[in-house]
């Protein structure tokens, strides 16, 4: 699977993160269109009010990790989107329980 990933802070924050290990965050449906993650940690945010659709990947809240399977309107601050992958093989992976990222 690949990402694009935003040129922004949250995202800067995570690469560093990452340069120290791994990162494991355990997935749980939400909604019947999303996947949702503690990152254990709050991480820079700024916040937009933004149309979420299959592919999106977010952060919620400055501490959570969220999937998108389906659509969501909310505040989120965009991390990426993966980008080789159809709406429907997208859906088919999120949106199973046991989901890891």
């Amino acid at each position: 699977m690949r990402f694009d990933l935003q040129a922004n802070e949250t995202v800067k924050e995570l690469k560093e993160e990452l340069k120290q290990g791994e990162v494991t965050v355990w997935l749980s449906k939400y909604g019947d269109f999303e996947q949702v993650g503690e990152l254990g940690k709050t991480y820079y945010s700024s916040d937009k009010r933004i149309t979420a659709e299959a592919g999106d990947i977010m952060l919620y809240s400055g501490n959570k990790i969220v999937a998108f399977y389906g659509e969501n309107k909310w505040e989120y601050t965009r991390i990426g989107r993966i980008k080789n992958l159809s709406k429907e093989k997208i859906k088919r992976l999120l949106s199973n329980s046991g989901v890891v990222l």
